[in-house]
């Protein structure tokens, strides 16, 4: 008994899978939480960041306890008010690690070579570049959010020390709290946006953070020169991201709504030009 055989496929005809965003970013989401130093390094985020929150609730505690340990001059806010910035005290640190995170996450690729594999697989480059953008940028929100939910939740039996604990409910802490993800998320776009313009670890973490903290320190020794480095230092990254998680407005300062956009003008500014780049630029 024989059996007809299966009949052939058309001459020329391949059986090929689409490349489609949801597949490209499923990829990037595999290839970034593959790599273990990329989960060590948002467990210590997590961790340093909590820890810097608890102890600046103890610190905020003993500065109302004895006043004599706060600096000169005291403070320009209440308390209470210092009390209400502690979920996202450790925001700075956060930033750090999350700017060097999506630097190396990027830069890498070009160091290794491994960007020639994904641009062949995904010829016209500018999806690889935003799933590769979004997986880290959703990863370090969550990071964020977890991170200043449970810096609140730490720091509430130590501020009850002083009758300084708060609810969920006090003015601009729950965004503050949200906002803490949505800095390191920004950070993150800026990161893999640099890393793919300069193709280098190194060279972008140094940009990164020296955007980050050195240039606001810059900024501060130019203050007394004239009035436009005080103007132009509010719309820095760092200035902005710090009022984004802002509890209390000082004068002269952006508001939480001001400080976001102007983050977010970075993040995309950086990120267009990143997308331009990548798409004419030989790998």
């Amino acid at each position: 008994m024989s059996t007809a055989a299966a009949p052939a496929p058309p001459a020329g005809r391949r059986d090929t899978v689409r490349v489609t965003f949801p597949r490209v970013l499923h990829s990037e989401w595999i290839k970034t939480v593959t790599v273990p130093s990329t989960l060590i390094l948002l467990a210590v985020s997590f961790v340093v960041m909590l820890g810097l929150g608890a102890l600046v609730a103890w610190g905020t505690v003993q500065v109302v306890s004895d006043p004599a340990v706060g600096p000169p001059g005291g403070f320009d806010a209440s308390a209470q008010s210092l009390a209400y910035d502690v979920p996202a005290s450790g925001l700075p640190f956060g930033q750090l690690l999350i700017a060097a995170l999506a630097v190396v996450l990027m830069g890498s690729e070009y160091t290794t070579g491994m960007i020639r594999t994904t641009m062949v697989a995904v010829p016209t480059r500018t999806p690889a570049l935003l799933a590769k953008t979004l997986v880290i940028a959703v990863m370090s929100f969550v990071l964020g959010v977890l991170a200043a939910f449970s810096t609140y939740l730490v720091s509430q039996p130590i501020l009850e020390g002083e009758d300084l604990g708060f609810g969920l409910e006090a003015e601009w802490v729950l965004p503050s709290i949200i906002n803490t993800g949505t800095v390191l998320a920004l950070i993150a776009v800026m990161g893999v946006a640099i890393g793919a313009l300069l193709r280098s670890t190194a060279g972008g973490v140094v940009t990164l953070v020296g955007a980050l903290f050195v240039l606001p320190i810059i900024a501060g020794l130019l203050s007394g020169l004239a009035d436009w480095v005080d103007d132009a230092a509010r719309f820095l990254p760092s200035n902005a991201s710090t009022q984004l998680v802002a509890t209390l407005i000082q004068d002269g300062q952006l508001n939480q709504v001001e400080g976001g956009l102007v983050l977010a003008a970075w993040a995309v500014v950086l990120l267009a030009a990143a997308v331009v780049v990548v798409k004419k630029r030989d790998v």
